[in-house]
């Protein structure tokens, strides 16, 4: 399981790339402008030199809405300016079609200029709360646009969390079905240590934080810390040795 880590500015990156031991993905995205909140492109671009090269930066392009061509521009956008993986909150699709013209926009447009960049078609755990596209509808979505990736937020940051809304079977289904296309499943919202391990047994290929790893558990008045996120990967790690040994079978 990779940890995705979301800095909301440049100085906050620095503050990652002291812990780049300790994390995979540096995402890039702007709190203040929703839970998939698209940050300027030279961000993008400060955050991409500020953090090792060894380390993908990901950059969110915004809880979108359903308007294809606006959305494949911002795409580009974020990866001429540096990122690897480009994520797309689909928050104002309310069908599945409408969320795959979004996406294969999104990809031609990704694809085109940077073919080994990773396109991340993105839902809502709490898509009852926004009306859009139901969660376990994603990776059928990511799948018939050509995307890599399915990944799974909350769209309302109240305090409620991923699996208050989806809980861990259905997190399960939607990893299932994510695999069963050939893609990657990634899982965010508000999630805590405590989640990691039915994030780990389920297969979860991509877990993604911020409050977590917060001065204050605050993901939007607290500032990374590199302790914090160094022991929210300890805790990956053991989840991860905890899991191996028990699907080792006895002799």
């Amino acid at each position: 399981m990779l940890l995705l880590i979301s800095p909301d500015s440049v100085e906050e990156a620095l503050d990652c790339a002291k812990a780049a031991e300790h994390l995979d993905i540096v995402d890039v995205k702007k709190p203040d402008e929703g839970s998939l909140g698209a940050n300027f492109p030279w961000v993008i671009r400060e955050i991409r030199d500020a953090v090792p090269a060894d380390k993908p930066v990901s950059a969110t392009v915004g809880d979108v809405p359903y308007k294809p061509g606006t959305v494949a521009q911002a795409a580009l956008g974020a990866v001429v300016s540096g990122a690897t993986y480009i994520k797309v909150g689909l928050y104002g699709c309310t069908t599945p079609d409408q969320a795959v013209e979004v996406m294969r926009g999104v990809v031609r447009a990704v694809k085109d200029h940077r073919p080994e960049a990773l396109v991340v078609a993105s839902g809502y755990a709490d898509a009852h709360r926004i009306g859009c596209v139901n969660p376990l509808a994603l990776p059928g979505i990511a799948h018939r646009s050509g995307a890599d990736a399915a990944m799974l937020d909350t769209a309302v940051k109240d305090g409620t969390r991923l699996f208050d809304h989806v809980p861990p079977d259905v997190c399960a289904e939607f990893v299932r079905l994510a695999h069963e296309h050939g893609l990657l499943a990634a899982l965010a919202g508000s999630v805590k240590q405590a989640d990691l391990g039915p994030l780990t047994r389920i297969g979860t290929d991509i877990v993604g934080v911020r409050g977590a790893v917060c001065e204050g558990g605050d993901r939007t008045a607290g500032r990374i810390q590199p302790h914090l996120v160094a022991a929210f990967r300890a805790e990956m790690d053991r989840q991860a040795r905890e899991h191996a040994v028990a699907g080792t079978p006895a002799n």
